[in-house]
């Protein structure tokens, strides 16, 4: 089996205004990336278009039918102070939604050994009602609602190294026995949540902060010490990977200051749980990234080191 890579040209339309660090950019630097001879053996799939229903699956249909309500067919609509719509915006978070639900699929069911969904804008703000902090659709909360109804997955680890913390998929499991949320990140910073109290009703909410100038040995012990135990105690049936690369320590956007190999570190360590929890199943899902240099080359050390599995 090969790592299946999800992408689609219809992420380029998603459009902000110049200067947002949230641009098209990212995804060429990412396509740049992937189109070296190493990566070669992936295999590339485009993305599906996924309707309501399966949006559903993490948010109310009033506010999905919202959203697309709030599509422009011409110029730029904000939503909020950071996370605005485009005429191809639609489009795109729809088969944002639709890559993460393919790339449970294939590796649910056997047909790829894991999956790297490659496309943007981000989805882990995104709270059940409210979209945010460039995000529209919570692409990994859908892709672990798709797993449990299609799939039979009694329990789903979400992970999330993203600088910033998920507080859309925070919110929308704050109350889920069968879903564990465990996040690195950034703390104080955008969007302000992800302390170490916030744990859930359930204690399935599992929050490591790092404080600003964390170099990759502090974040490499917090996942060890704060994470991994956790994972191995809730025995997924799947490891979802909420992939934002943006504590790389070139990002515009924090403080942080990871290099490419501890994203590939941490890759290896949710590789190996899955390999004795759950088969080896890993989905991973791009989040941020803003500095081009920064987002190629740690997409590239998580994406060789999937393909070692």
């Amino acid at each position: 089996m090969t790592t299946l890579l999800l992408h689609h040209p219809a992420v380029l339309e998603h459009r902000t205004p110049t200067g947002h660090p949230e641009r098209p950019d990212r995804i060429r630097a990412v396509e740049r990336a992937l189109a070296a001879e190493e990566f070669s053996t992936l295999e590339r799939r485009l993305a599906e278009r996924a309707g309501i229903d399966t949006i559903a699956l993490a948010h109310p249909r009033a506010y999905v039918e919202a959203i697309e309500k709030a599509a422009p067919e011409e110029g730029l609509v904000g939503i909020d102070s950071d996370t605005v719509m485009s005429p191809g915006t639609l489009e795109a978070i729809q088969r944002g939604v639709g890559a993460a639900v393919q790339a449970v699929d294939a590796v649910m069911t056997g047909a790829a050994a894991n999956a790297f969904s490659a496309m943007r804008p981000p989805g882990h703000h995104a709270e059940r009602t409210r979209a945010m902090g460039f995000c529209f659709y919570n692409n990994a909360a859908v892709a672990a609602r798709h797993a449990q109804t299609k799939h039979g997955a009694e329990r789903v680890a979400i992970v999330d190294w993203d600088v910033h913390h998920g507080n859309g998929s925070q919110d929308i499991f704050w109350s889920d026995q069968t879903v564990l949320y465990a996040s690195t990140h950034q703390m104080p910073l955008y969007p302000g949540t992800g302390a170490l109290s916030e744990r859930g009703d359930f204690d399935t909410i599992v929050n490591a902060p790092l404080r600003p100038g964390a170099d990759g040995e502090t974040f490499r012990e917090a996942f060890d010490t704060r994470i991994m135990p956790r994972l191995e105690d809730f025995a997924p049936d799947l490891v979802i990977i909420s992939a934002g690369f943006d504590a790389h320590w070139r990002d515009p956007l924090a403080n942080l200051r990871l290099e490419a190999e501890d994203f590939a570190w941490a890759t290896r360590r949710l590789m190996d749980l899955a390999a004795r929890r759950c088969g080896g199943r890993v989905v991973s899902l791009l989040e941020g990234g803003y500095d081009l240099q920064g987002l190629s080359d740690s997409v590239a050390a998580h994406v060789r080191t999937l393909m070692e599995a």
